[in-house]
């Protein structure tokens, strides 16, 4: 236990609550709040207090999301004090599990909170794809059949976490969805997907000795590691063939300055095959779709501007 906390610079304290949220997840959170947002933006003017409210219930949910995914893996025996990838507050820093899953469901309700509140402002059919979200949320590590034990865990969390979240966020702006906003957020739902891909590239070993079938173990590492490529380039024609098209604005191409960090990706996990040689390109991947994700929503901001 203490080589692999050593190796993952563990430290006590408050930041054992900080790992139990996995901070380089949280990307995935914030930049479909704020893609939704500014595409808004260049519609009508900013409500900044729904933003700030769809913002921290984005956050609370994937951080609830994540809570659920150290408990359930606990009880099932998933994790032990060897494991990387995750927050390691229940194996290595003997928080009991209960803690961690009262923590989630309370975070789960903090989100409830703060989408009553985007309801009464908006429309409540808010509230009900809202609970359909964190319901999602639950169900990728929890009920008897966790969608991330399957080959669809990229596919749900890609299209939950980003083109319903930026459906959402533009639509409490505006009042309205449109073809163009449903386009624009594939290229944020492939990068999020990227990430889930990431995580199940690194956990590849441990969980295949566990049963599942992600879509990393059906197709092996390598062949893995080629599909997290074709998914990067993917994304990136897209938003080529968008801004050729006019569905975004030129200022659009300032997004395709995180092509470099793709391919470290890639090229960051070639030739691994231990969870720890592998957790760099795993937070490299999270940085990828951070900066991708704020330089599109700052090109849009520009352009709601001029």
């Amino acid at each position: 236990m203490e080589s692999t906390k050593h190796a993952l610079n563990e430290k006590p304290g408050f930041q054992i609550w900080w790992r139990l949220l996995r901070p380089h997840t949280l990307t995935a959170s914030f930049v479909p709040v704020f893609v939704g947002t500014m595409l808004a933006l260049n519609e009508t003017s900013l409500h900044f207090l729904l933003f700030l409210a769809m913002l921290l219930a984005s956050i609370l949910i994937q951080a609830a999301t994540n809570m659920f995914n150290e408990y359930f893996d606990f009880k099932r025996g998933l994790d032990n004090e060897e494991s990387v990838g995750i927050g390691g507050t229940i194996v290595r820093d003997g928080i009991g599990p209960k803690t961690v899953l009262s923590l989630a469901l309370i975070f789960f309700g903090v989100a409830a909170l703060l989408g009553l509140y985007i309801c009464v402002e908006t429309s409540w059919w808010v509230a009900a794809i809202g609970l359909i979200c964190m319901l999602f949320g639950y169900l990728y590590t929890g009920g008897p059949f966790p969608i991330a034990y399957t080959p669809f865990g990229e596919v749900f969390a890609g299209f939950f976490m980003g083109t319903v979240i930026i459906g959402i966020s533009f639509y409490i702006q505006t009042s309205i969805i449109t073809a163009n906003v449903v386009w624009v957020s594939i290229p944020i739902a492939i990068f999020i997907a990227c990430i889930m891909l990431s995580n199940n590239i690194r956990d590849l070993d441990g969980d295949k000795q566990n049963g599942r079938k992600t879509i990393a173990i059906l197709l092996g590492r390598k062949n893995a590691i080629v599909l997290l490529g074709i998914l990067f380039s993917v994304a990136y024609v897209l938003t080529v063939i968008y801004i050729i098209v006019g569905m975004l604005p030129i200022w659009s191409l300032l997004a395709l300055i995180s092509t470099k960090m793709a391919f470290e990706v890639v090229k960051a996990f070639k030739g691994k095959s231990k969870p720890i040689e592998m957790m760099p390109a795993m937070i490299l991947t999270g940085k990828t779709n951070s900066m991708y994700g704020l330089l599109m929503g700052i090109s849009l901001l520009v352009n709601s501007l001029i």
